[in-house]
């Protein structure tokens, strides 16, 4: 199944928008049962909202230069990855296993997805 970019600008921002809504009002209420603190769960949710609407506005708006579009959100959820990892390894004895469960499945499905969003940008000829 090949998706198009509009598709995966959809898929990416709907992913951030979960994302941001477990981050910011599930997790943060089970603190304790994640081990790590409210603040960082904030933190991340506020980015995962600007990455949830970068990514809804280029599905709307996007249609020349669209790979550009693409590459720029695939790097950043790569960055988002890299904090979130660094967050985690900084309060790793705070965090439970649980915690530590959610964010890694968290990082490895941002990094499928950004991968499909780097190649799709750096090699697709059909939009």
């Amino acid at each position: 199944m090949i998706l198009s970019y509009k598709k995966i600008f959809l898929i990416d921002s709907l992913g951030a928008l979960l994302s941001a809504f477990l981050l910011g009002v599930v997790l943060v209420k089970f603190e304790i049962a994640f081990g790590m603190p409210s603040d960082v769960f904030y933190f991340l949710a506020a980015l995962a909202c600007v990455l949830a609407v970068y990514s809804y506005l280029s599905y709307l708006f996007v249609k020349d230069n669209w790979k550009i579009f693409l590459k720029i959100i695939g790097v950043a959820n790569v960055v988002y990855t890299f904090i979130t990892l660094i967050l985690v390894l900084c309060f790793y004895k705070e965090i439970t296993i649980l915690g530590l469960l959610y964010f890694l499945a968290e990082i490895c499905i941002i990094v499928i997805l950004a991968k499909i969003e780097i190649k799709k940008a750096s090699y697709s000829i059909e939009s």
